[in-house]
């Protein structure tokens, strides 16, 4: 079993949005004031930001409640989403992003969990999830460990990356730093992830 195997934990994970096309008639649907546009886009992306928020604070009040705010501001500033300098998914996660990064200084969160990764999650953020924690595997359970300890820069990019699947370009959109200081995080993170992890890694 490879790292990567192991960190990629579901090809499914974060990849529940809409085609690009449709994600361009739903926005300009919104500009027009059709507010029946605005619940069909939050449906398409409030998973995908739900399990980011989740996955970078570990925390679920804290995650729903980023979740919110990021889509009460995406929604007040549509009109400035610029779909030449980015995807929608991309700015929303910078949106994300940037409000899990003030929740964090708000509060110390000293434990990690990402089982909610597990299984797709419900189109109601705020319904109870079932519990999946017991379901993971003794190797998934270090992979979230290990994730856990990285520090929060080496932490987002290793989402956005492993889960996320964005390119570096995107990485660097999201959080605002150069492309290469995303790899080169990613490297720093990888490294860490594959000593802490090098008991169960070939």
């Amino acid at each position: 079993m490879t790292d990567q195997h192991l960190l990629r934990w579901n090809d499914a994970i974060m990849t529940d949005s809409a085609p690009g096309d449709e994600t361009d008639a739903l926005i300009a649907r919104c500009l027009a004031g059709e507010q029946r546009a605005y619940v069909e886009l939050y449906d398409y992306y409030s998973g995908l930001i739900y399990r980011l928020s989740y996955s970078l604070l570990g925390d679920r009040e804290d995650a729903e409640e980023v979740l919110q705010d990021s889509f009460e501001y995406a929604f007040r500033r549509l009109d400035h989403f610029d779909a030449r300098k980015s995807a929608f998914k991309t700015w929303l996660y910078r949106i994300a992003v940037s409000r899990c990064r003030n929740k964090r200084r708000r509060k110390w969160l000293p434990s990690f969990s990402l089982s909610a990764f597990d299984g797709d999650e419900p189109r109601d953020p705020a319904a109870t999830p079932p519990d999946e924690r017991a379901l993971l595997s003794e190797q998934q359970r270090e992979v979230w460990a290990a994730v856990s300890d990285l520090s929060p820069k080496l932490r987002e990019v290793a989402i956005l990356r492993y889960y996320g699947g964005l390119p570096y370009a995107e990485i660097g959109q999201v959080l605002d730093i150069p492309p290469k200081t995303a790899e080169s995080r990613m490297r720093l993170a990888h490294k860490a992830l594959r000593e802490r992890l090098s008991d169960i890694v070939e």
